[in-house]
């Protein structure tokens, strides 16, 4: 959590012909957004992604799935992170329908320069796979099935 950005800098300075692609939430991205003004001042052609759901998602998931939905310390305040972008002069971009997100990555890609896209997702949005604590591989917990099982490896 709050190292995407920063190893998406490091990659791009290591090759700067790749493309390179930040994925984050909005709580991991928080903690090196000032690493946007190093993308505009190095000129760092690096698109993001934030995943915003507005809580600390991958613990906000632990307590739904394991602590019967008793959140704590998770949901959080993010900035407008377009008009956050706007302040360093990136474009950027807010996606809230799944029609909107094939176009908008096409846009991001086609341009030069960072791009920043905000995917703003359903507040309970889970990550799949998740292995429960202390387990093995073998007892992942995968995206339900769509008769609204788990489906388990």
């Amino acid at each position: 959590m709050g190292f995407a950005l920063p190893a998406a800098i490091g990659a791009k300075m290591a090759r700067p012909d790749a493309e390179v692609w930040v994925v984050a939430g909005d709580g991991g991205f928080q903690m090196t957004q000032c690493e946007l003004a190093t993308l505009q001042q190095e000129q760092l052609d690096i698109k993001i992604a934030i995943v915003n759901n507005g809580f600390l998602g991958m613990v906000r998931q632990w307590q739904e799935f394991f602590h019967d939905k008793r959140y704590a310390a998770t949901p959080m305040l993010s900035p407008d992170f377009v008009k956050l972008a706007a302040a360093y002069d990136i474009l950027a971009y807010r996606v809230s329908c799944r029609g909107d997100v094939v176009p908008t990555v096409k846009k991001a890609r086609e341009t030069k320069g960072p791009v920043l896209i905000e995917f703003q997702v359903e507040k309970e949005e889970a990550v799949y796979p998740m292995v429960p604590a202390g387990s093995d591989l073998d007892v992942m917990i995968r995206r339900p099935s769509e008769a609204g099982k788990e489906v388990r490896s």
